[in-house]
């Protein structure tokens, strides 16, 4: 309900003309939006689709099969042969393939070992592969893999998400920072403004000298020029901001005038994110998606491996198939009337399997050590944020402490400048001194946002604050 009212919101044209008015939106809520609605959120949900695809599409190698050939030859008005042979296959796990056979031969010219009973021939049997394919074969090892990944494209799509939200999350924090440097340069603005009229007036009674109102009027330009530049950069932060935001059908949304970040997001971050000290300390590396991902690689190879070392193997294909004229009689099928045979295969070097053998080890062996530096990497990063995040904490409190001091001797030199002991060069110079470490401030907590948008993407951990 949130997001419908926040896309009316957005949307409604009546709220572009009400231009005094401003409505704030939350972090919460804009991540909640992109992961509805992003085009490459929707993007990584049919990864999940194409991977139960291929499932479906690896189980299609165990289905039933009915086959029918019919071949037919007559020639000046001599029937050469009339052959019909259907067969109905049902595929098992282990290689082992049940069919039953129905074949009707005649013609002139038929070879004699297609010889059937004029009412045709049925057989019911079974293939049996006796070395190579019985453990282990195609078939069985796509349907493991595609298994795999099915889960492997979940772990995929998480990060696929978690990219598109920390990137949609730093802009979130520039919006913030051009909002909160804007509002900076307009309240030292009225502060100019309000100087340069007490410095006119001083000088139309004759209190103060002309050269005042020149500087007055001076840092009035500026602070007009810094608001100016400010607010172009404010404009562009909202339209970059836009590029995330979409409707469900696809229709992109623009920030209109008016609508402004949450101020506090600084006190929310955390509860937003899910980035506190006791989530990281309570959060288990093996179930990041990332190593999730390659361990389902791992398991993957290893299947492709078995497959590979069976190809070792000779193949030894038995086939034995029970005869008869009449199936709807059980005891019509009897051992002495059968169809059987026995195919071998085996290289004698072997070549071609063993360095197919040789390269899938070689795979796997990659993927294993890919995932040792990869959780290595992840503890290492994982580790070197937090640290960067104390750091930005104490920078901000040493900030917090000169933005009051600074603002202290603003505040004692207007007070000397009105009683006539200062003068209005040493007033905007605190002031000037006050924006600059105001903007550092504004610099350090942008800093601190991003690097707690970095361990929300670090740690790639789904939030309930924004699904």
């Amino acid at each position: 309900m949130r997001l419908f009212l926040l896309s009316i919101w957005l949307c409604c044209g009546s709220f572009a003309q009400a231009q005094d008015s401003s409505g704030v939106i939350s972090l919460a809520e804009y991540l909640g939006y992109v992961k509805s609605f992003h085009p490459i959120v929707k993007q990584a949900n049919l990864v999940i689709s194409k991977s139960e695809a291929k499932l479906l599409k690896a189980r299609g190698a165990f289905d039933p099969k009915f086959e029918v050939d019919y071949d037919r030859k007559k020639f000046k008005g001599l029937e050469y042969f009339d052959k019909l042979n259907s067969t109905f296959k049902i595929p098992t796990w282990f290689g082992i393939e049940f069919k039953a056979n129905f074949e009707q031969n005649s013609g002139v010219f038929l070879n004699p070992e297609a010889d059937v009973p004029e009412d045709g021939l049925y057989s019911a049997g079974v293939s049996v592969p006796l070395a190579r394919g019985l453990l282990t074969n195609k078939r069985m090892a796509m349907l493991r893999q595609s298994r795999l990944f099915v889960k492997k494209a979940q772990a995929e799509r998480q990060l696929l998400i978690n990219d598109i939200l920390y990137d949609a999350t730093n802009t979130y924090f520039k919006w913030l920072r051009r909002y909160n440097e804007n509002q900076v340069y307009s309240a030292f603005l009225d502060n100019a403004q309000i100087r340069f009229n007490g410095v006119k007036k001083s000088f139309e009674v004759g209190e103060k000298p002309a050269v005042d109102t020149l500087e007055a009027r001076i840092t009035l330009n500026t602070r007009r020029l810094n608001l100016e530049k400010s607010r172009i950069k404010f404009i562009k932060a909202s339209l970059e901001l836009s590029n995330f935001l979409w409707l469900d059908d696809n229709t992109p949304i623009e920030i209109q005038a008016g609508i402004i970040p949450d101020v506090r997001t600084f006190d929310r971050i955390d509860e937003t994110l899910n980035t506190s000290d006791l989530a990281v300390e309570n959060f288990n590396i093996d179930n990041h998606p990332k190593l999730k991902t390659l361990d389902f690689k791992i398991r993957s190879l290893a299947i492709e491996k078995r497959l590979k070392r069976n190809t070792l193997l000779p193949v030894i294909d038995l086939q034995y198939n029970f005869l008869s004229e009449t199936p709807e009689e059980a005891r019509s099928f009897s051992t002495s009337e059968y169809k059987a045979g026995l195919n071998v295969f085996l290289p004698l070097f072997l070549r071609k399997e063993r360095g197919d053998l040789r390269l899938a080890k070689l795979k796997l062996q990659d993927t294993q050590l890919d995932l040792q530096n990869t959780r290595i990497t992840l503890i290492n990063k994982i580790d070197a944020i937090q640290q960067e995040l104390d750091s930005y904490v104490l920078q901000n409190d040493y900030t917090s402490v000169i933005v009051n001091d600074y603002s202290k001797l603003l505040t004692a030199e207007e007070r000397k400048f009105f009683l006539g002991e200062s003068s209005l060069f040493l007033v905007n110079s605190r002031e000037s001194k006050l924006i600059d470490v105001k903007l550092k401030a504004i610099e350090i907590e942008n800093e601190f946002l991003k690097t707690k948008a970095s361990l929300f993407n670090v740690l790639a951990a789904s939030n309930p604050e924004i699904n």
